[in-house]
């Protein structure tokens, strides 16, 4: 019996007497906690999906039975696309936890100013990591995405030596102070950590090469926190110890062999969301004999992420269901440069009139069902495929 197995085990123990969720799971199938006694057992209970996830917390609200502590417990609630809640608490989160551990490896630490690019406010990236830098012993400049030139003032005046967000957003950033004629090496830039969206060849040649930083990585989500990191120099990405990843097919959710693709399956070892068997969506493949990620190659759900926001086809239809002139909706993602692009293709319903008058309202829908701009709007006879959206952007 492994160590992993022995803190399943009391996972599990403590997860069922406290999560409402977690017991009606293991009731349903006529199971006990004991029926668990090692990580291949797991195999016992259901995935939770996205979607399963979602449904859980509308028919129980707010959680879905799967808080394990006193509401007043918690020190923040985020809502993340969906809408989901997840809630957190500082004291007895693994979440938390995984992030501070992760960035001082990274090379995080006394000493560092960063510049936290990511949003502070209803999903939990920017002050995960904003906790997570001040427990490594950095100082924090807490800007959020945007208002590029500011981050570029920030860091000539405060001598900024790290920073934390989006690849691509940092690309923008130092394309800016070229643009203002700012030489590279007045920039105290030494590290950057991304994640929410994929870091590309090009871009890590950029930063690693052109402008001389230490960078890493973190496959993370809003419910899980990190689930993997890749640090510098380094290909595959390591498994933080507060969790077991599986990965399975997508249509059976037996498990995969090691170094075949499968879908991302991970049971938190958290007190405060216990989350079991969630279903990322995300397909990833595990390196024989290691333990370890190499990396996502894709996703087997319907949901794609977007300047580091699932888009979800459940948003596009909350919007087709305000426009009752609307027949279908496509969103198509493309890239232009390292900016993702959001084309909306709208059908119009049969015998309707062109719904220009409509555009800015539905643009505006959707951006506030998915809290994600739209670049621009087509109106047309006919989407591609049956998919709500395409994802056509190629990472080289």
């Amino acid at each position: 019996m492994t160590d992993l197995d022995h803190r399943l085990r009391e996972h599990l123990a403590y997860a069922y007497e406290n999560a409402p969720a977690v017991k009606n799971i293991f009731d349903q199938r006529g199971l006990r906690p004991t029926d668990i006694q090692t990580v291949a057992d797991l195999a016992k209970l259901p995935i939770i999906s996205k979607d399963d996830f979602s449904a859980m917390q509308q028919a129980h609200p707010p959680f879905g039975g799967w808080l394990a502590v006193p509401l007043s417990q918690l020190d923040r609630i985020y809502m993340s696309p969906g809408p989901i809640y997840d809630p957190h608490s500082g004291k007895s989160s693994a979440v938390g936890d995984d992030a501070t551990v992760t960035l001082k490896a990274a090379g995080f630490g006394e000493g560092d100013i960063v510049i936290n690019a990511f949003l502070y406010h209803l999903v939990p990236a920017g002050l995960l990591f904003d906790e997570a830098l001040l427990a490594a012993g950095a100082t924090v400049v807490p800007l959020g995405p945007g208002n590029t030139e500011i981050h570029v003032k920030v860091m000539l005046d405060l001598q900024v030596t790290g920073y934390v967000g989006t690849p691509s957003f940092l690309s923008i950033i130092l394309d800016k102070a070229a643009e203002m004629g700012i030489p590279k090496e007045k920039l105290a830039l030494k590290k950057a950590f991304f994640s929410a969206e994929p870091y590309p060849p090009s871009l890590r040649e950029k930063f690693e090469q052109t402008y001389g930083l230490q960078t890493a990585q973190a496959y993370a989500t809003a419910d899980l926190g990190i689930i993997a990191y890749q640090l510098f120099g380094q290909q595959d990405f390591t498994i933080p110890d507060n969790q077991i990843v599986e990965l399975v097919d997508p249509n059976t959710g037996e498990p995969v062999e090691e170094g075949t693709p499968g879908e991302v399956v991970v049971t938190k070892f958290d007190r405060v969301y216990p989350l079991l068997r969630f279903g990322t969506g995300d397909m990833a493949v595990m390196i024989p004999g290691t333990g370890r990620l190499y990396g996502l190659v894709g996703r087997s759900g319907d949901a794609i992420k977007v300047r580091g926001m699932f888009l979800h086809p459940n948003q596009i239809r909350a919007v087709m269901n305000n426009f009752p002139e609307v027949k279908n909706m496509q969103a198509i993602i493309t890239r232009d440069g390292v900016r993702d692009i959001v084309t909306l293709h709208v059908v119009t319903a049969d015998g309707n009139a062109n719904l220009e008058n409509k555009r800015d309202a539905i643009k505006s829908a959707l951006q506030q069902f998915a809290r994600l701009s739209i670049n621009e709007i087509k109106f047309v006879d006919t989407v591609e495929g049956e998919r709500m959206i395409v994802d056509k952007r190629t990472w080289d």
